[in-house]
């Protein structure tokens, strides 16, 4: 110690400080200096948190599915908002849509009830979409074209695919319908599609459009065109010129057939949620279409069809053979076809 005291003056002394340890205060700098950093890092992450939060809830909002609070819940499973992959539904996107498949059997007024499904503004119904084959080749062909149609990504001439509330087709029962049902009630079930049913009372009546229709594929008795449905009384005179010949011996037969055909369908579909129509009946009384509308869903409107009848008045006008048939189905079941006006 005897270096750190220093004579000044005579009568003063001064006494000088130790001296501080480098090595302390290099320890204590870099210990602030690391508080420090620590501190900035932890402001840095919870900025950043907060800023990944933020970006995920603005995905949410974005992405967040289309409702309607109001609504009857027994009919969600049938209400759906489709995003189609060929066009953007824009403005349109959280308008509901509902689907639909029109059951039938050639030659009974699907045709014809199809044209005043799609006079509303509101619906698109596609057509029989099951008529090429490919699309039926099996149950997975069917599953995939019945994807596209109900995505509203299936194009025909009565696709208003934007804003439509209810989309669908009409389909043959021997369109694969019978031999895939399994399936394809599976995916009505699942997917929240309405059935309805369109069936013919008067069974002769649709065999004489059967019959008549085949011979005009071949004969073309409009100018050489086939035509399965007109829209002018001329042209329906024509058609209706043409009597086909009905064979008696498989008549009955025949008849039966067509019935089983209908129940079996009818029983296959059971489960699905569907409602029965019958051509005779829309076209005595036009308010079973309000029905239709109601059981869709859709805003009440008048519905039109351009398509004219071919076959009016009573069968006997309209069949080669009429005393073979009316002797054959005279005192049968089948005896109330012979005098029905449709």
């Amino acid at each position: 110690m005897a270096e750190d005291i220093c004579f000044f003056a005579k009568d003063s002394i001064i006494i000088k400080p130790p001296k501080k340890s480098p090595a302390l205060l290099r320890m204590v700098v870099v210990a602030f200096t690391l508080i420090f950093g620590i501190y900035i890092c932890s402001i840095c992450l919870k900025q950043t948190s907060l800023e990944n939060t933020s970006k995920y809830l603005n995905i949410e909002v974005i992405e967040k599915p289309c409702h309607n609070y109001d609504m009857d819940q027994s009919q969600i499973p049938y209400v759906h908002y489709p995003k189609p992959i060929t066009f953007s539904r824009a403005e349109c996107s959280c308008n509901p849509v509902r689907r639909f498949a029109i059951l039938s059997v050639q030659r009974s007024g699907s045709g014809w009830f199809e044209t005043l499904l799609n006079s509303h503004m509101n619906v698109s119904s596609n057509g029989e979409i099951f008529s090429v084959k490919y699309r039926r080749e099996n149950a997975s062909s069917i599953v995939r074209t019945l994807d596209t149609v109900y995505n509203l990504d299936f194009f025909t001439s009565a696709s208003k695919n934007h804003c439509s509330a209810a989309v669908g087709f009409k389909w043959m029962l021997n369109q694969g319908l019978i031999e895939h049902h399994k399936e394809i009630v599976e995916y009505f079930n699942r997917k929240g599609v309405s059935v309805i049913f369109l069936f013919r009372k008067n069974l002769l009546r649709r065999m004489v459009s059967v019959l008549s229709n085949s011979h005009d594929r071949y004969a073309k008795l409009l100018n050489g065109t086939h035509k399965s449905h007109v829209h002018s009384h001329e042209e329906a005179g024509t058609l209706a010129k043409y009597k086909p010949e009905i064979n008696t011996t498989l008549l009955i037969t025949d008849l039966k057939r067509m019935e089983v055909s209908a129940t079996e369908a009818l029983d296959y579909f059971n489960s699905t949620r569907h409602m029965i129509l019958y051509y005779e009946d829309i076209v005595r009384n036009q308010a079973k279409l309000v029905d239709v509308l109601e059981f869709l869903r859709l805003p009440n409107m008048d519905l039109s069809s351009r398509q004219v009848k071919i076959h009016n008045g009573p069968l006997w006008k309209h069949i080669k053979n009429w005393d073979d048939v009316n002797k054959t189905l005279s005192g049968t079941a089948y005896e109330k076809f012979l005098r029905a006006d449709y």
